[in-house]
Parts: structure tokens; C-alpha cells; sequence
């Protein structure tokens, strides 16, 4: 008989992943279904609870394991018990999410850029088992911070071996007083990321030895500082070989170049062999060099070479995360993209004009200053330009109209034209910015059938609320 797999998600991701459907279709993968996403041509019932058995008769799997409470007391109630009882179920859970009900209500609510806040989970507690730390190295990241690691005596946690585990700065290193050589107790954080929780003392021998802070790179040798205001040690060299792999290696990561095929294990050949310093030499690679790199066959060097290609037209937005700029994630890299042309604009902007920018402080700003006044920044533009590499925004036309810019709009109600995705595009394409729920700052509302509490909050407010039809002709 063939053995289960030791991890659930991992196996799904895996299985998702095969290029064969008959060896997916033979894993017996189920699912709960719990929210509808993007849908047109029906009208959602006005609660969770109705949702959900809206999916139920539709024929769609849904957990029967769910409650409807009235109060905050009574939703807390539930949670102590399962806590106990979540071993009895025949599928792995590391908690219970907590929702609004009223569609309204979550209207009104809204979310961030990356959760909504009309939820909440609540995790039970991690599962922990003792180990050894057999070593601590230091692992230089792509901005050149220093971060010490554990590799571990191999434990089995959460459903995988655990080898290594972050122990995230030297000031936590220190506080938790962490030695090679100690027994020390290992967790999942959310059930994912492997840390260290605190060392068992009551079991030293003697033997164990302190990692003294690094006062040089591990890797160029170069002295190091430690960040103002912050509690990270890092590398300033901007040539220092393991800043290089890193910044490499998340130039091709998926968000940002996307560059499929380009690897950690091929990044380190490439390094090796001379074929690349920086994220610019990528796009002088040539097929004959590639296939005399160990586990790369002509073909898989072809398609390297057309997905590096293929990269060169990805814009403005993806390119800014790519480039590894300290504090700008995606979402900031498209706000970015958003206020200016092209990377030139950017490269010309002044703190100030970029502080001025919404969901742009004064942290952000001063990264990006600091980031694009050096020259080896510059000099790395100006080989992904001689490379091709397209630098403008996608977000606004080529003419440089932005007529929308800087306003920000909400959207509500079931649009009849377009679809809120393609509607939010097009006003991000005009340089303006759309949130998901009303306030002072909103500018417009467009509204299509059945608004809902959104449309109710802009009449209150007097924001100026706008039909499909309005919207089309300003934008």
C-alpha cells in the first residue's frame, strides 16, 4: 500500500501542479467552498449563512461544521471546545475563522490592501516538539541584511521534517539567550514557518557556545552596520556575492520578472561560471552557454531563454518590485507605477513630491532616494534599458493623459458594461486609485444595479455618485 502523505497543503499544491490530470484526478482532493468571488448574473443572498446554503444547493461541498451567532460571547464559546476535538476531524485545521454576517455590514467594513476586516482567525496553538541546534549560519539576504539561522537535528512537526528555522536578528538571538548546541523547543508559526521559541536550559551541559554579532559580511567580508532605528545587522556592499543570488533570484520570482525556470540551483551556476553578476546580464544569456550547465538540457535552455525574453514587456509596476527597493512591496511598486511615466520619473522624484503621494510615508520615501541615488542602481538601469527592458507605466496611457488622476473611486453595485476588475484597470490605466469602501477622501462612486450601503454612505457624505454611463464618458 502506498503511504499517505505527511503534509496536506504541500500535497495539494503538488497535485494542483501535475502536468498529468489522470494522476490529479486519482488523488481523491476535496474541498469546502465558503464565499462566492467574481460573479455576474445572479444577486447574492444578504448574509453568510444564506451564502453558504445558496452553495449547498447549487451542489457545491460545504463544511456542515459552521455556527451562526448572535453575539461576540456566544462566537468565543465555540472556539475553546475545538480545541480539544480538532484531532477527531479527518482533515487538518490550525483554527477557526470568525465572520460578519451581514453583506452589508462587511460593505461598510471593507478590507486593506491584503485581508478584509470583516474576519478574524483565531489559531490554536502551535504544536511544538523539542530538538537540537546543531549549528547557527548567517543567511545574507538581497538588501544585504544578516539573519541568523538554526539548522536543526531533523524533528517532525505539523506534518513535515523540520531541518532549519529563522531566528529572525542577533537582538533576539541575544534576548533569547539561543546557543549551538542547545535543546531547544521548535514550532510552527500558522502552522507554516518553522521558529525557535526558546532554549531549554535546564538541559546545558556546559558545551554549548554563544554566536558572537558578526562585525563583517559572512560572505564579502565587508564590515557591516546595523540599520538606524531598527534591530537588523546589514551588508552595505552592493557587490557582495550573496546580496547578488538574492537579488537574482527575487528579480525572476513570480510578481515580479516572473522568469520561469530561473532557480535558485541555475542563479548559482550562472554566478559561478561568470555568465551573470547582476539581473541585467540575464538578458545576455545565449543557448549554448546555459546547456553546459549541469541538469539544463537544450530544451529547458530554450525556454529559459524565451521566458527571460518574455520578461523584458512585463512594466513599470512589476519591474519596481523586482528591483528589490527596500519597504516597496507590489502593491507600493503599483502605486508607483500609478504617479509616474516611467522609471525615469520615478529615478527624478524628490521626498517630498513622493511623500505627497497617498500610502507613501516618509520611510518609504527616503528608501527610494537613497535607493536610486546610487550609481550602481543607475548603472543597472541603464543595462536593463540597453537590454530592452520596458520601463514605462502600464497604468497610464501613452500620451500622458491621467485625467483621473489622483481621485479615488469606489465601485458598487452589479455593472452591466464591464466587470469591476476591467472597470478598476481602467481607472488605475487614467492614473486614479480605487478603495473598497466610502469616505471623505473618496472622490466618486460609480454605482450599477443594486448598490447596496456604499451608495447610502456616499449620499450622506455628498461624494458625487456616478451611473455606468457618467463613468464611461469621463473615462
Amino acid at each position: 500500500d502506498l503511504q499517505p502523505f505527511a503534509n496536506p497543503r504541500n500535497a495539494t499544491a503538488g497535485t494542483l501542479k501535475l502536468l498529468d490530470p489522470n494522476i490529479t484526478a486519482g488523488r481523491s482532493l476535496y474541498i469546502f467552498t465558503y464565499e462566492v468571488g467574481i460573479h455576474e448574473g445572479i444577486d447574492l443572498p444578504d448574509s453568510h449563512e444564506k451564502t453558504l446554503a445558496l452553495l449547498n444547493k447549487l451542489g457545491l461541498p460545504v463544511n456542515p461544521l459552521t455556527n451562526t451567532c448572535q453575539t461576540v460571547e456566544e462566537a468565543t464559546s465555540k472556539i475553546d471546545p475545538w480545541e480539544a476535538q480538532k484531532n477527531s476531524l479527518n482533515y487538518a485545521v490550525d483554527g477557526i475563522v470568525v465572520k460578519v454576517d451581514s453583506r452589508r455590514q462587511r460593505e461598510v467594513l471593507g478590507h486593506t490592501t491584503k485581508v478584509p476586516r470583516y474576519m478574524i482567525a483565531y489559531k490554536f496553538g502551535a504544536e511544538q516538539a523539542t530538538s537540537e541546534i546543531k549549528d547557527i549560519c548567517i543567511q545574507v539576504g538581497k538588501s544585504g541584511q544578516l539573519t541568523p539561522v538554526a539548522h536543526l537535528k531533523p524533528v517532525h512537526i505539523a506534518g513535515t521534517v523540520v531541518t532549519r528555522a529563522s531566528l529572525h536578528n542577533f537582538e533576539e538571538l541575544n534576548r533569547k539567550d539561543i546557543r549551538i548546541g542547545d535543546r531547544v523547543y521548535v514550532e510552527k508559526a500558522g502552522e507554516i514557518i518553522p521558529q525557535v521559541v526558546k532554549a531549554r536550559k535546564d538541559m546545558r551541559t556546559g558545551s554549548e557556545k554563544k554566536l558572537p554579532t558578526p562585525q563583517h559580511c559572512p560572505s564579502c567580508g565587508e564590515r557591516v552596520e546595523k540599520v538606524p532605528d531598527g534591530v537588523y545587522i546589514r551588508c552595505i556592499n552592493p557587490a557582495c556575492p550573496a546580496q547578488v543570488k538574492e537579488r537574482i533570484e527575487h528579480f525572476g520570482s513570480r510578481g515580479a520578472m516572473d522568469i520561469e525556470g530561473l532557480g535558485p540551483a541555475i542563479i548559482e551556476q550562472l554566478i559561478n561560471a561568470g555568465l551573470i553578476s547582476d539581473c541585467a546580464d540575464l538578458y545576455g544569456l545565449e543557448k549554448e552557454s546555459l546547456v553546459e550547465l549541469e541538469r539544463l538540457e537544450e530544451k529547458s535552455a530554450q525556454n529559459l531563454i524565451k521566458a527571460i525574453e518574455e520578461s523584458k514587456a512585463r512594466g513599470l509596476p512589476h519591474l519596481l518590485f523586482a528591483l528589490g527597493i527596500p519597504n516597496v512591496g507590489a502593491h507600493v511598486a503599483e502605486v508607483l507605477a500609478a504617479n509616474f511615466n516611467s522609471i525615469d520619473g520615478v529615478i527624478s522624484a524628490s521626498k517630498e513630491s513622493l511623500e505627497q503621494i497617498d500610502e507613501i510615508g516618509p520611510t518609504v520615501a527616503e528608501s527610494i532616494r537613497k535607493f536610486f541615488a546610487r550609481e550602481t542602481t543607475r548603472e543597472l538601469i541603464r543595462k536593463l534599458k540597453d537590454a530592452g527592458v520596458k520601463m514605462s507605466s502600464e497604468t497610464v496611457k501613452e500620451s500622458g493623459e491621467r485625467q483621473l488622476n489622483g481621485k479615488t473611486f469606489v465601485l458598487t453595485g452589479s455593472l452591466k458594461n464591464s466587470t469591476r476588475k476591467e472597470a478598476s484597470e481602467r481607472i488605475k490605466k487614467l492614473g486614479g486609485r480605487v478603495t473598497s469602501s466610502v469616505s471623505s477622501n473618496t472622490d466618486y462612486v460609480v454605482a450599477g444595479e443594486n448598490p447596496g450601503s456604499k451608495f447610502d454612505k456616499a449620499q450622506n457624505l455628498g461624494i458625487t455618485i456616478l451611473s455606468e454611463d457618467e463613468f464611461e464618458k469621463i473615462s
